[in-house]
């Protein structure tokens, strides 16, 4: 018996669940604690649906926030000073000792624990959060998927229907822009992609063409009805490009500028959000989340890839995240399966894989001349190759009970 329980007095047992077996309740220290003649689990996962399933006897289960684990050989004191710590923090404690360690599962309603507070207590192994940091984005507030309207005709992203944006990757001239939008508006495509501002590693690289780039696009938009999707790199770019585009896109560098992502979030345009090449799904979500703070629910997550050791592709375009995504969040997400491979030839076969995993739409790069392309040439399709594609997707699409 640990030491923890020399201290303890009133020993009444009783029956807390059938699956979990028979608990001894025992007054400790100005509180009730329920001690088990069982090891507790020990995978993070296993243990919260324990305290879970022990909680649900008392209808407090839906409370839990967090559980503090605590280190085997603890002492009265040290539970003791954790309890402390999480009444401080406006938290409710329920302690629960099995035969090889003890636990304070904390009960409340405080998304925005500091948990290296509790971490940092004498004793305490680690703490396994409940809620998921992000809230807005969550499936807490919304359970059905969210639909997100972009442009002035109706096209939607999420729900049943997959959606296409296409384009090329830089606004190079009118000719070149207009003969694309056209194109791909015959094809299927609901929103016309291209860079007016272009944010390149190599600073000799083409820039794009700025406001002029804009005024394209918006000449594009009338004369095929395509959404225009367009990328802001900055504060003051926000107004400018609002003016144009109908849907402002946050690039995959800028997925952490937080003062850009509040004054997206600040707008009445759709936010196109890539992921950071580096970012886990919780910084993703969480980034939607300042979006969604500031005011605007018009989010679309875009996987874009992550950059990796392989060397075969630009970035490795990491689809589970779809599922994933669905899984924590009410956000719409769709694929870029060109900045996602890096390579034409492998955009159609990941476009498919894309839809198939529960993707609700592509961004791809689509280019008359993929040679001659001022930027991203390699990983560009022809329109002929993406009305193919368009065909092709409509296959999987039923497959998987949508619709293109």
């Amino acid at each position: 018996m640990s030491e923890t329980l020399t201290t303890f007095e009133q020993a009444v047992s009783r029956p807390i669940c059938p699956r979990m077996g028979v608990a001894g309740m025992r007054w400790f220290s100005g509180r009730w604690a329920f001690e088990y003649s069982r090891m507790l689990p020990v995978s993070n996962q296993g243990l919260v649906d324990f305290v879970k399933l022990h909680l649900s006897a008392s209808n407090q289960a839906e409370g839990l926030v967090m559980v503090v684990v605590m280190r085997p050989g603890c002492k009265p004191e040290h539970v003791e000073h954790v309890v402390k710590l999480l009444r401080e923090m406006g938290l409710q404690d329920h302690v629960i000792v099995g035969t090889d360690r003890t636990v304070v599962a904390a009960l409340g309603d405080k998304r925005t624990l500091d948990k290296s507070a509790i971490e940092l207590a004498p004793m305490v192994e680690k703490c396994v959060p409940i809620l998921a940091p992000f809230k807005l984005a969550s499936k807490e507030v919304k359970i059905e998927p969210s639909v997100v309207p972009i442009g002035q005709h109706g096209a939607t992203l999420g729900g049943s229907k997959v959606g296409l944006i296409a384009g090329p990757c830089s606004v190079e001239d009118r000719e070149m822009l207009l003969e694309t939008a056209h194109a791909v508006s015959e094809a299927g495509a609901i929103g016309l992609r291209g860079g007016a501002f272009k944010p390149r590693t190599n600073p000799y690289s083409f820039q794009g063409l700025g406001e002029r780039g804009l005024e394209i696009m918006a000449e594009a938009r009338e004369r095929t009805g395509l959404a225009v999707v367009t990328e802001v790199m900055s504060v003051p770019q926000v107004e400018l490009i609002a003016r144009y585009a109908d849907v402002l896109q946050i690039g995959t560098r800028n997925m952490q500028n937080f003062n850009l992502l509040d004054a997206v979030g600040q707008t009445d345009r759709p936010v196109l959000l890539k992921r950071g090449m580096s970012a886990t799904l919780e910084e993703f979500l969480l980034a939607a989340e300042y979006v969604i703070n500031a005011g605007n629910n018009k989010v679309i997550l875009c996987e874009r890839g992550i950059r990796t050791h392989e060397t075969y592709v630009r970035n490795t375009l990491a689809l589970g995240i779809v599922p994933a995504i669905k899984r924590e969040s009410h956000l719409p997400i769709i694929v870029d399966p060109s900045h996602g491979t890096g390579h034409a030839y492998l955009v159609a076969p990941m476009s498919k894989a894309a839809i198939a995993c529960g993707a609700d739409g592509l961004i791809v790069e689509v280019h008359p001349n993929p040679e001659r392309a001022m930027t991203d040439g390699a990983q560009s399709i022809t329109p002929a190759e993406f009305g193919r594609l368009m065909r092709e997707l409509q296959a999987v699409a039923v497959a998987v009970g949508r619709d293109i």
